[in-house]
């Protein structure tokens, strides 16, 4: 739980991943197009994964998992979260201060 929460803090927009997730894979692109380098993380890839992934769900990271998107060191939540925030406009504001634009 260390890592996971060391990880979210260090870095604005961080994305808790695995390599086969086209999920994770879209939430990347539309933080690449709007203007974040979010940290992307693949979990998959990390011998610690599975313990990464029962850190997430003691976080509140429902079963799927992956995603796992942390905006300024705090749980975001997965795709549902992520899009629905976007489609209300208030994801923008989360991501202002990390916007390279």
């Amino acid at each position: 739980m260390d890592k996971v929460q060391r990880m979210a803090r260090e870095h604005g927009v961080v994305i808790f991943s695995k390599s086969t997730c086209c999920l994770c894979y879209a939430v990347s692109i539309l933080f690449q197009d709007l203007g974040v380098s979010p940290y992307v993380y693949e979990i998959d890839h990390d011998p610690e994964g599975k313990e990464m992934e029962k850190a997430l769900m003691r976080m509140g990271c429902n079963a799927l998992l992956v995603p796992a998107v942390f905006i300024g060191g705090k749980l975001v939540g997965s795709t549902n979260e992520v899009m629905s925030l976007h489609l209300k406009g208030s994801l923008i504001q989360l991501i202002k201060p990390y916007m390279s634009v």
